[in-house]
C-alpha cells in the first residue's frame, strides 16, 4: 500500500462517506478508480408492469435531494407502537445523509411494520417510485420477501439480517454474522497456541450456527475438539460439570452464548472452577456488553468483535444530533446509506452493480472494513478483545485492509 493510499484509508470517516478500498492507486481521499464492465443481469430494468414514465416520489419520508433514488425499509413500528431499533436505524440514516451533504441520493424511507407482508408492500412502493437500490429490511422473513421483489426488478439489496440463508447473489447482508465471529476467535486462539478445545453451546438457532462454524474452523486448524456439550436455555449446569470433568485435557472453552444468558453460565463456571485463569474462555461479539464484562468468571476471556472506537465516535455524533443513544445496530443503517451515497457520487451507471458491490478490496465503515461476497454474505475485519476489570482491551487489532 502506497503512503498516499494508506493515509486515505486511515483518514477518519468524514461527512459520512465511506472510503472505497480499490486495487488501483488513489491520488487523494475521495478519488475513485473505475471498476470493470457491468456484469450482465446485475442492473436490468424493472418489469414492464411498472410505469414507463419517470415515477414521482409520493407519500414517502424522503431524506436527501439527489437524483439517484434509494429505498430504505426498516421496522419503524412493531405491534401497536414504534420500534426502538427501527427508529434508531432511521436516525442513523438521516445522520449519514446529513454528513454526506444530502445531494447524492434521495433516500425514501418505508416502514415494513416488522412483518413480511409489510416488507413486501414497502419494497413494491420503493420500486414503483424508482428505487435503484433497496437497503433493509432487518428481519430474515422480511428480507426474503423483499429480496424476491427486488430480484425480479433487477435491483440489488443491502439487508441487515444475520441469517445467511436469506443471502444470495444480489442480496447482500451488511450485518454481524456469527460465522465471522467464530472464525476470527478460533483462528486467533490457534495462533496463540491453543490446541485442544471444548464447546459449551446453547440449544438455540444462534448456538447451532455457531457450533457448525466452530467445527469447520477447528477442522481447518487441526484443533482437537475434546467435547461438545449442548444445553437448554437456562439449564447449563450439567453441561458445565461435564466440561469441568475433562478440564485437564483442554486449553480453551468456546461459549457462543448471548449476553443476557451469560450471568447464569458464568456463575456455574465459577462453581466448577472453569474460569479463564485455568482454561482460556472464548466468545463472540455478543459479549461486548456491560453485563458480560463485569462477570468474574470471564475476566481474561477473549471474544471477537468490531473495535469500539468507530462505534463510539458514531454514537457521539448521533447523541449530538438526536439527544439519545443509538442502538448497536444503528451503524448498519449508517454504513449502508453512506455507502450508497458514495457509490452514487463516484460510480456512475455502475453504482449498484454486482461488480461494484462485490469489489474484493471492500469498504470502510463505522465498524471497520467490510466486503460482500458473490453469494451475498459479508466479511468483516474484526478485532480480538480481552475482558479486564469490567472493560475490554484490544489484544489483536482489526485488520485495516483485506489481503488477497
Amino acid at each position: 500500500m502506497t503512503p498516499a493510499r494508506r493515509a486515505c484509508f486511515n483518514h477518519p470517516l468524514r461527512r459520512g462517506i465511506l472510503v472505497l478500498l480499490l486495487t488501483g492507486g488513489l491520488a487523494a481521499c475521495g478519488t475513485y478508480s473505475t471498476f470493470g464492465p457491468m456484469i450482465p443481469g446485475a442492473n436490468v430494468q424493472a418489469p414492464t408492469t411498472q410505469p414507463s414514465v419517470e415515477p414521482t416520489i409520493e407519500n414517502t419520508n424522503v431524506l436527501g435531494s439527489g437524483e439517484v433514488r434509494v429505498g430504505l425499509i426498516l421496522p419503524l413500528t412493531q405491534g401497536s407502537g414504534p420500534s426502538l431499533v427501527g427508529t434508531s436505524m432511521r436516525n442513523a440514516a438521516e445522520l449519514a445523509i446529513a454528513e454526506s451533504g444530502g445531494s447524492d441520493i434521495s433516500l425514501m424511507v418505508f416502514d415494513d411494520q416488522s412483518s413480511p407482508e409489510g416488507a413486501s408492500g414497502a419494497t413494491q412502493s420503493a420500486l414503483s417510485q424508482g428505487a435503484e437500490l433497496i437497503i433493509g429490511p432487518l428481519y430474515a422473513n422480511n428480507v426474503r420477501e423483499a429480496s424476491r421483489l427486488a430480484r425480479g426488478a433487477g435491483k440489488s439489496m443491502i439487508a441487515f439480517s444475520t441469517d445467511t440463508n436469506v443471502a444470495s447473489r444480489g442480496t447482500y447482508l451488511l450485518s454481524f454474522l456469527v460465522e465471522g465471529y467464530v472464525n476470527r476467535i478460533v483462528d486467533f486462539a490457534a495462533q496463540r497456541g491453543k490446541k485442544s478445545f471444548a464447546a459449551l453451546v446453547p440449544e438455540n438457532d444462534y448456538g447451532t450456527v455457531a457450533l457448525a462454524e466452530f467445527q469447520q474452523a477447528a477442522a481447518r486448524r487441526n484443533i482437537r475438539v475434546q467435547a461438545i456439550e449442548r444445553y437448554a436455555p437456562g439449564q447449563s449446569s450439567g453441561a458445565v460439570q461435564r466440561i469441568a470433568a475433562i478440564a485437564s485435557q483442554i486449553d480453551a472453552l468456546f461459549i457462543p452464548e448471548q449476553a443476557d444468558a451469560m450471568a447464569i453460565v458464568a456463575a456455574q463456571l465459577t462453581t466448577a472452577g472453569l474460569e479463564s485463569k485455568r482454561v482460556q474462555i472464548l466468545g463472540t461479539g455478543l459479549w461486548n456488553d456491560a453485563r458480560v464484562l463485569k462477570l468474574p468468571a470471564l475476566q481474561g476471556a477473549w471474544f471477537s468483535a468490531p473495535e469500539n472506537g468507530g462505534f463510539n465516535a458514531f454514537a457521539q455524533r448521533y447523541r449530538a444530533k438526536f439527544g439519545s443513544d443509538p442502538t448497536r445496530l444503528a451503524t448498519l443503517s449508517y454504513d449502508a446509506v453512506s455507502l450508497a451515497a458514495a457509490l452514487a457520487r463516484s460510480q456512475g451507471a455502475q453504482r449498484f452493480s454486482e461488480s461494484t458491490l462485490t469489489n474484493p478490496s471492500g469498504f470502510n465503515g463505522a465498524d471497520g472494513i467490510f466486503r460482500f461476497s458473490a453469494d451475498g454474505q459479508v466479511e468483516r475485519g474484526l478485532s480480538i478483545l480481552q475482558i479486564n476489570n469490567g472493560t475490554t482491551s484490544v489484544v489483536s487489532p482489526a485488520p485495516r485492509s483485506f489481503g488477497g
